[in-house]
């Protein structure tokens, strides 16, 4: 297969040095095949893990990094920075984009492209390059992301400038005899520490719904044991910080709802909604621990915020989550915004009561000392 050359950046050459954000998958490996083969340039590959991977898979990736000929293989540890600076937010805002989305990748592309960024000057790079394509929300994301953190970095999108089909760049890897899974061709998938997005196939047709086999982490609800399962949840200043009465940090918390959400076939669904671009988009997504989470903030709020407090909050819990989807998390005004949702949950402290079962979520009980209800 050959490329149109008159696509590729002018600039770019044999003699420059190229940092790859870079998850292992299909799109992000052509991107590395393509300036080792195609261009010639030095490569490093920067993953930043902002949730979803385990060990062997951070191994694979690195491992996949220098097989397809990059010099250097960079990890960045970024679920902290995802968890402080976004995920509070979206719990305290609670925010569901289209009334079900959680936001899973919207938060983590930020945090990605600031990191990718920083790491690119600090290693001298020339450019940076993102995986995505041209229909999503993750191209405008990455590269407001860079061009706030580093303006004088240029990306490049090949994926995108180069109107390349996922069959096509499975073509590609394979004749360059690179393993490629045929589950990778048919879906796109991204994990991260607050979900996974599954995009592909049925996802393009809003009359499908995607098969069992689609579905990554979540157990089948019906498959779901029958008994479900009580818990309680413990929150200070809107955010949870006990499971069962056990008090654990956020990216622990956040495990551990995820495992039990996923036992019990919790978070599954379809998003419809507007992208960037203003076209439709869907996705498929599986967010076990936002299923739990937000019902259980959103029910402690109703017991302790006054009817214009909620009002306004929940206004501006939208708003930061339109602003987050839509790559404009570096607006000053999101600033404010953060700082009103802060303010607002200066009383939401309390436990709730929930029980998971087959695919549902309900809350059973809520009890905190700045209770508004009537005795």
């Amino acid at each position: 297969m050959s490329w149109n050359r008159d696509l590729f950046p002018s600039e770019l050459n044999a003699d420059q040095h190229a940092v790859v954000a870079f998850s292992g998958g299909l799109d992000t490996s052509l991107c590395v095949l393509l300036l080792r083969r195609e261009v010639g340039c030095r490569v490093t590959t920067v993953t930043v893990d902002t949730g979803g991977f385990d060990a062997e898979e951070l191994r694979y990736i690195e491992a996949r990094s220098r097989e397809l000929g990059a010099e250097e293989h960079i990890l960045v540890d970024g679920r902290q920075a995802v968890y402080d600076h976004h995920i509070a937010y979206l719990i305290k805002g609670n925010v569901l984009r289209g009334g079900v989305y959680p936001l899973c990748v919207g938060a983590e592309r930020v945090v990605q492209g600031r990191e990718v960024a920083e790491l690119a000057a600090v290693r001298g790079a020339d450019w940076i390059l993102h995986g995505s394509t041209g229909a999503g929300n993750d191209q405008v994301r990455f590269e407001v992301a860079i061009a706030a953190t580093r303006p004088d970095l240029p990306t490049w999108a090949p994926i995108r400038d180069l109107g390349i089909t996922r069959q096509q760049s499975t073509d590609y890897l394979r004749a360059c005899d690179f393993v490629v899974e045929e589950k990778t061709t048919d879906y796109s998938i991204n994990a991260g520490l607050w979900g996974v997005t599954i995009g592909g196939k049925e996802t393009h047709d809003p009359g499908s719904y995607p098969p069992e086999g689609a579905w990554t982490t979540t157990c089948s609800p019906q498959d779901a044991p029958a008994q479900g399962a009580s818990l309680t949840l413990s929150f200070e200043d809107g955010l949870p910080v006990a499971l069962n009465d056990a008090r654990l940090e956020p990216l622990e918390l956040l495990e551990q709802l995820r495992s039990l959400g996923e036992q019990h076939g919790v978070g599954r669904d379809i998003h419809l909604g507007d992208t960037i671009l203003g076209i439709k988009g869907r996705i498929a997504f599986e967010a076990p621990a936002a299923a739990v989470l937000i019902p259980a903030h959103r029910e402690l709020e109703k017991l302790v915020l006054s009817r214009l407090q909620l009002f306004h909050k929940n206004q501006m819990g939208e708003l930061y989550g339109m602003l987050l989807h839509e790559a404009g998390w570096f607006d000053p005004v999101v600033r404010d915004i953060e700082a009103f949702i802060d303010s607002s949950q200066r009383r939401v402290s309390g436990e709730v009561e929930l029980y998971l079962r087959q695919g549902s979520v309900s809350v059973r009980g809520v009890h905190s000392p700045f209770t508004m209800l009537a005795p």
